[in-house]
């Protein structure tokens, strides 16, 4: 039983569930801002910029003598964190099991994120490696955070609940991003009347973006409650997260259902992601739009995605969860093939465009989210989100390295955009073939009405 809820009626503990819900939606308002600012708008076309300023003759920069194209040293950046946040996750993840607090990690994941992320104010000129490094800190930091929040949701939701909140929690992020990009936006349109030059409003949007997500942490890491761990023992620090996930990975295998939907999952997800990252970049290099255009098109990126998320919550309860997946991952299809057609320097299909991606991306993987929840053995809640979390991020590196070599081969962003709809197609088919309901009751879980 958790010591938290012991001595409390009912209608208390409900009260306590719901408080803590509303605290665990303020960790995607803190965050999310990094997501949509920072990765989404900013960093890749300014990151590649300063790397094209430290450039060859040729083109390419050489960090520690390797040969990179300065259109592709984004893109590789974001792989490497994401290869990075694989290796840690697993420690932390034995950490949270071990010990039972998740809270003060998620504070040092956090923090650790916010302080790389607040200290892209000092990237200018041609320090294109210092980007690199902060991007590499603050993206697996961000990953290894997002572990442990995710890991909280079979904790503070019952099952007939998980949808809904699991939505609420995409939405506020959302809603956070779009607030910020206001902001970002009025202040690098008008960035002259600040007295300011366009790379130091790049770099207080960067830098702000930290600061936003250290204040609003707060929130979360006072209202989140540790529970009483089930898992303590003896094994070394150092070697517990790698046995632990192979002893988890182990234990999947008695759960082929929940394996087959991760697999399906971290297809699909890689393409989400790879979209997030490179979408931005796409839009300055290949399309010619400029950087107002851009923060404009993510803003409505954002306004939509928190009714996106919120509808696809809804259709859910009336159609199920997969159904509803698989029709979002026929819509993301569908618009990064138009994607490929977009003529340049034409900023009103590029929102068109824009408007296609907000009404799916946010319940596209609040869903996916909590589908797993119900895919999970009782008692093994924080061990399998560890493992999922893994999965994600172990595949998500594929999606920049392919649209990096892609691009490194062909110079063609268009051939790199539409080389991502693999990802979409094959997550279809794999996720089509699961019985979600059968892989429920295998898992041991009462199975909802709609699923």
């Amino acid at each position: 039983m958790d010591t938290g809820t012991m001595g409390t009626t009912a209608a208390e503990q409900v009260a306590d569930r719901r408080r803590e819900q509303r605290g665990w939606y303020f960790y995607d308002w803190a965050c999310s801002v990094y997501s949509t600012s920072v990765l989404t708008v900013f960093l890749g076309p300014y990151l590649t910029s300063v790397a094209e300023n430290a450039a060859d003759t040729d083109g390419f920069v050489h960090p520690f003598g390797i040969p990179v194209r300065a259109g592709s040293f984004f893109a590789y950046s974001v792989s490497l964190s994401v290869i990075v946040a694989v290796l840690v996750m697993p420690l932390v993840g034995a950490a949270a099991d071990r010990t039972g607090r998740k809270k003060p990690l998620l504070a040092a994941a956090a923090y650790t994120g916010a302080a790389a992320t607040t200290a892209m104010f000092f990237l200018d000129g041609d320090r294109y490696l210092l980007g690199g490094a902060l991007l590499v800190v603050a993206n697996a930091a961000q990953s290894v955070a997002m572990m442990l929040y995710n890991s909280y949701l079979p904790q503070i939701a019952p099952p007939e609940e998980r949808d809904a909140v699991s939505s609420r929690g995409w939405a506020f992020g959302y809603a956070a991003g779009a607030l910020v990009l206001v902001l970002n936006l009025v202040l690098y349109l008008a960035h002259d009347k600040f007295g300011l030059s366009e790379s130091a409003a790049v770099r207080i949007c960067l830098a702000s973006a930290g600061l936003w997500w250290g204040a609003f942490a707060l929130v979360p890491l006072r209202r989140l409650r540790d529970r009483r761990s089930t898992t303590e023992g003896t094994t070394a620090p150092t070697a517990t997260g790698f046995r632990q996930l192979a002893a988890t990975l182990r234990d999947m295998r008695r759960h082929r259902l929940t394996l087959a939907f991760l697999l399906a999952y971290l297809v699909y997800n890689d393409g989400i992601q790879t979209v997030i990252s490179q979408a931005s970049l796409y839009g300055s290099e290949e399309l010619g739009l400029g950087q107002s255009t851009l923060i404009g098109a993510v803003l409505l990126v954002q306004v939509l995605a928190v009714a996106g998320a919120l509808l696809l919550g809804r259709l859910a309860r009336t159609y199920g969860a997969k159904r509803t997946i698989l029709g979002s991952l026929v819509a993301w299809t569908v618009t990064l093939a138009a994607g490929y057609f977009l003529p340049a320097g034409a900023p009103v299909w590029f929102f068109v465009l824009a408007a296609g991606i907000g009404l799916v991306l946010g319940g596209s993987q609040a869903l996916s989210r909590s589908l797993f929840s119900h895919l999970v053995p009782p008692g093994k809640e924080a061990e399998y989100f560890s493992a999922y979390e893994v999965s994600d991020r172990g595949m998500s590196w594929l999606g920049p390295l392919l649209f990096g070599l892609t691009y490194q081969l062909t110079g063609s962003y268009r051939d790199a955009i539409i080389s991502l709809v693999a990802f979409f197609a094959l997550g279809f088919v794999l996720l089509a073939r699961v019985p979600v309901r059968q892989a429920i009751s295998e898992a041991g879980n009462p199975v909802p009405a709609r699923i």
